[in-house]
């Protein structure tokens, strides 16, 4: 058994992190989790401008580094592929900046230990107080451009808390780079014909979060929406 796997209730459970320019927080992130339950911890620091990566060097994790910054999807995919590897039997991903709470990773991996699904999608629509209004409006519309690309309807489709069977972690395969990596997952569920679930979850929103300009606002959200339409025709 490799030796940076390890055990959640006989399961192994590896949380894939992404993270850019996440210095200020990637650490607590990291110690968060790590207290939140027995985990596999990957962080993927994607080309990152400060000091992020000499940072994650100093936690028990394994660290894996784009030299250059590739998207969160593309980060996603090297920490997915990694937990792959190492052969954890579910992944989950979170974000790095800390909006996401890791008590709730049980949760979200209950459905997939009970071969109910085999991804769980966190939702934030479930439980959006406190959500902030342009965030919710914008979720609606990602939403119903999801479903009407890919003809699958979710509630949060641009959610980054999410939990993948073994299976479906090696079976998904989306060329996205970017935010669109998010619902692009959708379309591979829907495709392989993957049994999904959604289930609430807790998103705590900071002024370091909410400010960061790599964050999927509004511009950047019309950036992924064009990737979307653009990818339906190459």
């Amino acid at each position: 058994m490799d030796n940076r796997i390890v055990r959640h209730n006989d399961v192994n459970i590896g949380v894939v992190i992404p993270a850019y320019n996440e210095g200020e927080v990637i650490a607590s992130v990291v110690d968060e989790v790590a207290g939140s339950g027995a985990y596999s911890i990957i962080v993927v620091d994607d080309g990152s401008s400060d000091d992020t990566f000499e940072i994650l060097k100093d936690q028990k994790v394994l660290v894996l580094r784009h030299r250059l910054n590739r998207g969160k999807g593309a980060a996603v995919k090297t920490g997915v592929m990694a937990a792959n590897r190492i052969g954890v039997d579910i992944v989950v991903t979170l974000d790095g900046d800390g909006q996401h709470d890791p008590n709730d990773i049980p949760r979200l991996v209950e459905p997939i230990i009970k071969g109910e699904a085999d991804v769980v999608l966190g939702s934030r629509m479930m439980n959006s107080e406190g959500m902030p209004r342009v965030k919710v409006i914008a979720n609606y519309i990602g939403n119903f451009f999801t479903w009407l690309f890919y003809g699958i309807l979710v509630t949060d489709s641009q959610s980054g808390f999410r939990a993948y069977s073994y299976y479906a972690a090696k079976i998904i395969d989306t060329k996205a780079d970017k935010y669109e990596y998010d619902s692009k997952v959708i379309r591979e569920v829907k495709n392989n014909r993957l049994r999904f679930k959604e289930i609430p979850i807790t998103v705590r929103y900071t002024e370091y979060s909410m400010g960061k300009p790599q964050k999927q606002g509004l511009v950047n959200g019309l950036k992924t929406l064009y990737r979307m339409v653009w990818n339906l025709f190459v």
